[in-house]
């Protein structure tokens, strides 16, 4: 059990079907995890074109963000615990994401994997799945709600 987190069973399998638990460990378990996302979440911060698609308060996005990729990368299933099915497409509508604010997540990302020093071959994996992932959450230019789902939890 980890402080301040809930206790939850293993997982049968993760988000997006990365099961493999290894994965998490290449990148450095959850402080691992912790560091990609602060790294990630710097070079969001230096792009003035990027930051604008973010709400003013970056903290829970980390949060949330840091959770999810643990159970993603093969950790603790936490995120669906206290969150649900993450619905990722669905949780960024309130965002107008398009093709360049995809592909610089995704180059952001990569950058902040590569500065923590994740193996090539892990990281190599892990884009297999994200670039597809990242490029789902486009969203500019339809018709679709854009209230924000807060904390909702979703099944």
């Amino acid at each position: 059990m980890v402080p301040g987190r809930p206790s939850v069973p293993p997982p049968a399998a993760t988000i997006g079907a990365v099961a493999d638990a290894s994965l998490f460990e290449r990148v450095g378990g959850r402080e691992g995890v912790d560091r990609i996302v602060e790294t990630f979440y710097g070079f969001v911060e230096a792009d003035a074109v990027q930051r604008a698609i973010y709400p003013d308060d970056l903290e829970p996005g980390k949060r949330k963000l840091k959770l999810f990729f643990e159970q993603w990368l093969g950790g603790e299933p936490v995120y669906s615990a206290l969150y649900g099915h993450p619905r990722l497409r669905r949780r960024h509508f309130p965002f107008v994401i398009d093709d360049l604010a995809a592909g610089r997540w995704l180059r952001y990302m990569q950058a902040a994997m590569s500065e923590c020093g994740v193996p090539r071959e892990a990281t190599a994996v892990i884009f297999e799945r994200l670039g597809p992932l990242a490029h789902h959450m486009v969203n500019a230019g339809e018709d679709i709600p854009r209230e924000p789902l807060g904390d909702r939890f979703m099944e």
